[in-house]
C-alpha cells in the first residue's frame, strides 16, 4: 500500500532561512534622483560596495557631474536612460515630483524591480509632519502608476549626512523592506546588506509602507532636538 493509500501525507518542506539571500552583487542599480543629497549617498555607498550604479536626473550633463564627483564607478545618465539600463531602479526623488516622474517613465520601468524610499512629508513652524497620499503611501502610489513593474519600499530612514561622508565606514541602521513577491523583497534585503552596518529586514507587505514613511518625521524631531543622525535597529531579530 503506498502513503496516498494509507491516506498519510508528505512530510512539509522545512521553511525557508529568512536569512538566506539571493547574490545581487551583478546587478546594475539605478537611482532616479540621483543628484539629490539621499540619492547620490545611497549611489555612492552600493558603488563602494562594489555594485555597478547609474544616477539619473533630468538633465544628463548634471547626472555625469554628480557621477564624476562620487567615483567609484557611478555613471550618469538622464532618468530615461538611467531606468533602461538598470536591472533594480531606486526612487529618491522629492515627494512633490514622485508621481510625475513615475508616470513619464512607465515603459522604461516595466519588469524592472523598482524600490521606493520617498517619505511623503509636510513642513511648518512645528517641524516635519507626515502626509498621507490618495493611495496611502508613496510605495502604493508608485505601484498604482507603475502596474507593469515590480515595487517595492526601502531604505527611507537612512541620513544623507553619513551616507556621503567618506570618513564614515559603517552605516549602522538597519533597513525596513517592504513588497508583495518573497523573491523581489529578498533581493532589496541582499542589497541593503552590501553595506557595511546596514541589515535589511522584512517588514510587511506594500500596504504597511505608510507609517515606515510617516517615521521620518519623528526622526527629524530626534535629529533636531539631539544634534544626531539617527538609525533603526529592530532587536530579536
Amino acid at each position: 500500500m503506498t502513503s496516498t493509500d494509507s491516506g498519510s501525507t508528505a512530510p512539509k518542506p522545512p521553511a525557508k532561512d529568512p536569512w538566506d539571500l539571493p547574490d545581487v552583487s551583478g546587478l546594475v542599480v539605478g537611482v532616479l534622483g540621483g543628484t539629490g543629497d539621499q540619492g547620490r549617498g545611497l549611489a555612492y555607498r552600493l558603488a563602494k560596495a562594489g555594485q555597478k550604479v547609474i544616477i539619473g536626473s533630468r538633465a544628463a550633463e548634471r547626472a555625469q557631474s554628480a557621477a564624476a564627483e562620487l567615483g567609484n564607478g557611478v555613471e550618469g545618465a538622464d532618468n530615461a536612460e538611467c531606468a533602461r539600463r538598470s536591472d533594480l531602479v531606486i526612487v529618491a526623488v522629492p515627494w512633490e515630483g514622485h508621481s510625475s516622474l513615475l508616470s513619464s517613465l512607465t515603459e522604461e520601468l516595466s519588469g524592472k524591480l523598482v524600490v521606493d524610499c520617498v517619505n511623503p512629508l509636510g513642513f511648518d513652524k512645528k517641524g516635519a509632519y507626515a502626509l498621507t497620499p490618495e493611495e496611502g503611501s508613496a510605495a502604493e502610489q508608485a505601484a498604482a502608476l507603475l502596474p507593469d513593474s515590480r515595487v517595492t519600499a526601502a531604505f527611507h530612514h537612512l541620513s544623507a549626512v553619513l551616507l556621503l561622508n567618506p570618513e564614515i565606514e559603517q552605516i549602522d541602521t538597519d533597513v525596513m523592506v517592504l513588497g508583495e513577491v518573497r523573491a523581489d523583497t529578498d533581493a532589496v534585503q541582499a542589497l541593503a546588506n552590501r553595506i557595511p552596518g546596514m541589515r535589511g529586514i522584512f517588514a510587511g507587505r506594500l500596504r504597511n509602507a505608510h507609517q515606515v514613511e510617516s517615521l521620518v518625521a519623528n526622526l527629524i524631531s530626534i535629529n533636531r532636538r539631539y544634534k544626531a543622525h539617527t538609525g533603526l535597529r529592530a532587536t530579536g531579530v
